[in-house]
């Protein structure tokens, strides 16, 4: 079978299992989850779903979310958007028929809102996800400019094709010099405005004939405020557009909101925000590495420990702004790699775990089939099908996160800063990502050193500590035992980007 008919045969295997086309309100995908707008929830079958080959498992927040792993998402949403587009077109009448009873709507609305956990819809997490839904669409930019980047400086160092490393720079650095510019776009849109506008308001950042004005007594120079800048002037200019909208005469709309839009908040931009914004971006650079360079050790082993309960809990989308400043200002972010030591307790912990479940064919048959992705960095299956539901695996896998965020922060204190040029990849696959103070070998050397630490001390906390007694004779007890929390943990939520 050709990888296109593998990727249709896993589109048509979860359509069925997901209500058909006329319970799909919205479809969507991230680096690793199709993610999908569903009418009425009880249609899902689950455990269906998490049996197709392709399906590393299920999360549900304010999307349906099926996990397919990087690549492969990519390939299969499209499939699947063509088969429901066919079955709505071959079934018009029945999808119009579901829509006209009230009764029904009712009753699906419902269904959809016993859905959401109540704890994800507090102000300040619905806050954070409407970030990471500006963010997390620029990821497949970061990571090829990215790759690109690094493929160039090994080149420059060995002095090869200097007649193409100049092409290839400038091919890594186009994006990351316009990025606010699609960081204002998708501002606007998350934020209910003109896309348009918010990324036209958002250029005159890295305009630069910005240079030759003069604001807080300071000359202001091309891509100051950076990201948060234009993120900053794209909420603005969506609020006045707003205001526009609501008061100027439908007749004159088209000429005077737009320009009142970019006008208003390019002036305030201009004289306040790029002056703020770069305050606090110098001042994120500044606290990132005075944290590494003075308590590297304990930062790293706060962080790597920590990392794993900020997904779980949505948190971790707070992160991305600050990822993405610091690969503005310095070209990578020394925060990611360390971060990163989180997914390699968790592949500890389930290596762990697969050796003291000796009996338990279920739990060591979703290790084998999640270990893959885990060692590149998807760390979703091993989460909810393994160590999440045992329990106490979940605490000594943070353990050896945290002994391997210890490791690359000790390094960082002796002045050896491991980084990322972008983000979104993790564990082994974050290898062609490294960048550092000093030479790519040393650099990925430490960040290997990292990982094989988080490996062991997450196996060896999880082999001596990760069970009572009672545990092991409970789930070694009969050749099929099931952890029964699986089921209901495998949807507990979790937000994008959760690589580990």
């Amino acid at each position: 079978m050709s990888t296109e008919d593998k990727n249709r045969a896993t589109a048509a295997a979860i359509l069925p299992l997901v209500g058909g086309a006329a319970n799909i309100t919205s479809i969507a995908h991230c680096m690793t989850r199709l993610r999908l707008g569903l009418r009425d929830r009880s249609l899902v079958q689950d455990e269906a779903l998490k049996a197709v080959p392709a399906v590393m498992g299920v999360v549900e927040d304010d999307t349906y979310q099926i996990v397919l792993g990087p690549g492969t998402v990519a390939r299969v949403t499209p499939e699947f958007e063509k088969l429901v587009e066919q079955e709505r077109a071959s079934a018009p009448a029945a999808s119009d028929a579901h829509t006209l009873s009230a009764d029904e709507l009712a009753a699906q609305g419902a269904a959809m809102k016993a859905a959401q956990k109540a704890k994800n819809q507090t102000p300040f997490k619905l806050f954070l996800r409407r970030i990471a839904n500006i963010f997390v669409p620029l990821i497949p930019a970061l990571i090829g400019c990215g790759i690109i980047a690094g493929l160039n400086g090994l080149l420059i160092n060995l002095g090869w094709l200097p007649s193409v490393t100049p092409a290839l720079a400038a091919i890594a650095s186009g994006f990351m010099a316009l990025i606010a510019v699609f960081v204002g776009f998708n501002t606007a849109k998350e934020f209910g405005g003109t896309p348009i506008l918010g990324g036209a308001v958002a250029a005159i950042i890295v305009f630069p004939g910005v240079a030759n004005i003069t604001a807080f007594g300071q000359q202001l120079s091309p891509g100051q405020g950076g990201v948060l800048g234009a993120l900053g002037a794209a909420v603005l200019a969506t609020y006045i557009e707003k205001w526009c909208r609501k008061w100027v005469p439908e007749s004159l709309d088209v000429l005077v909101t737009p320009t009142l839009t970019v006008l208003i908040s390019g002036l305030v931009t201009i004289f306040g925000l790029m002056f703020l914004a770069g305050e606090i971006s110098t001042g994120i650079g500044t606290a990132a590495n005075w944290l590494l360079d003075n308590t590297g050790a304990f930062a790293g082993l706060v962080l790597g420990g920590l990392f794993l309960p900020l997904v779980m809990l949505g948190l971790h989308q707070a992160l991305i702004p600050i990822h993405t400043t610091l690969i503005e200002q310095q070209g990578f972010t020394v925060l990611l790699p360390i971060l990163a030591m989180a997914g390699a307790g968790q592949v500890g912990c389930a290596i762990a775990v697969y050796r003291r479940l000796r009996h338990n064919t279920s739990i060591r048959t979703t290790i084998k089939s999640a270990l893959p992705a885990g060692f590149l960095g998807v760390g979703e299956p091993l989460i909810y099908g393994v160590s999440l539901p045992l329990g106490r695996p979940f605490i000594t896998a943070c353990i050896g996160g945290a002994a391997g965020g210890a490791f690359v922060g000790t390094f960082s204190m002796l002045g050896d800063k491991v980084g990322s040029t972008a983000i979104g990849p993790s564990g082994w696959a974050l290898f062609p990502l490294l960048d550092g103070n000093k030479g790519l070998g040393e650099t990925i050397a430490i960040y290997a050193g990292g990982l094989l630490v988080g490996y062991l001390v997450g196996f060896f906390a999880t082999y001596f500590f990760g069970f009572s007694k009672q545990m092991l004779v409970d789930l070694n007890a009969v050749e099929e035992t099931v952890v029964a929390s699986s089921a209901s943990a495998s949807t507990a939520p979790a937000a994008e980007p959760a690589r580990l």
